[in-house]
């Protein structure tokens, strides 16, 4: 008999793990965060899982606390002999944190994973990484889910008319190739130069947007700083409207207030992260039937790859 499929949330993404186990057809796992008076917790599953495939679903966004509760779930599941545990982290938080950039600096995406493999996940499902070569960084396997996926399908019904894609910074580009590919579209970029972290000296344009629809991409949107600023020198460079489409809303700091007062037709971001407030500006599209699918192909030792509708090319 194959073993049962069981999900189960940690309380930072609740509310999209209650959707994912939805479109996958089952309820949630049933399982309870015992809290302490200091602050300290303790996961505790209050139904059985031994022998069954385990997912456990937890972003690890601010606070840290849920990194924590994450790895103490992998460890409560092992445990009580699952099968097999496989982490779904809509985001993987600590991934800017992917190279010794400076001296005496931590790698925290490596010790991240350090983590995970030691706490006894034997898989992971993410989505964007910063850096694609942090799946390097483990030595379990990693499904890395792309956005493209439901990203594409809006862009598609927007139908606008002189598409052209651009890159925020010069690190986003290959994740602005591959979209413009798929849309036989043109891409430029918007190269930048930092003083230091969320803040920039200078940026100029490379490629021309004169009378474009212009599509901005990029995996995370923290502070809105470079989005907004990318924004605004295209709009000065000639283009007929600007929009963007980021992964993963971190939204921290005045990013609200940045977003609203910039000149962005609309900022279409995933539910990888929840939303701390409204903004009319900000659109959510829903990664959870991607995910739920993501856990269907791994169970059934399927094709992952087939999710990545930017690999095909759209033919005109």
């Amino acid at each position: 008999m194959q073993p049962a499929v069981k999900i189960f949330s940690g309380t930072g993404s609740l509310y999209l793990a209650d959707k994912i186990a939805s479109r996958y057809g089952t309820a949630l796992g049933k399982s309870h965060i015992q809290k302490f008076s200091d602050g300290e917790f303790q996961p505790v599953f209050l139904e059985s899982i031994r022998g069954d495939y385990v997912f456990l679903v937890q972003g690890t966004f601010a606070p840290t606390d849920n990194l924590m509760e994450l790895l103490l779930m992998i460890d409560a599941a092992k445990r009580a002999s699952a099968g097999y545990i496989t982490a779904v982290i809509p985001y993987f938080g600590y991934a800017r944190q992917d190279r010794k950039d400076k001296p005496r600096v931590a790698i925290g995406s490596k010790l991240v994973a350090n983590m995970l493999a030691a706490a006894g996940a034997d898989r992971v499902i993410t989505m964007d990484l910063h850096a694609p070569q942090i799946q390097g960084f483990f030595d379990i396997p990693v499904d890395h889910l792309d956005s493209s996926a439901v990203f594409i399908p809006y862009m598609q019904r927007l139908n606008l008319e002189n598409l052209t894609f651009a890159s925020p910074d010069v690190g986003s580009t290959n994740r602005v190739r591959e979209v413009a590919a798929y849309f036989n579209a043109e891409m430029v970029i918007c190269d930048k130069h930092r003083k230091r972290a969320n803040e920039i000296a200078s940026m100029t344009v490379i490629g021309d947007v004169n009378d474009r629809d212009v599509v901005l991409i990029d995996d995370i949107v923290d502070t809105a700083g470079t989005l907004t600023k990318s924004a605004a020198l295209l709009k000065e460079r000639g283009a007929r409207s600007v929009r963007a489409f980021c992964t993963h809303p971190v939204l921290s700091g005045n990013a609200y207030e940045n977003i609203r007062n910039s000149v962005l037709e609309e900022l279409v971001v995933c539910d990888t992260i929840p939303m701390k407030q409204e903004c009319s500006k900000i659109k959510v599209v829903s990664t959870a039937d991607l995910f739920a699918i993501a856990i269907r192909n791994a169970h059934e030792n399927r094709s992952i790859t087939s999710l990545f509708i930017h690999s095909q090319r759209r033919e005109r």
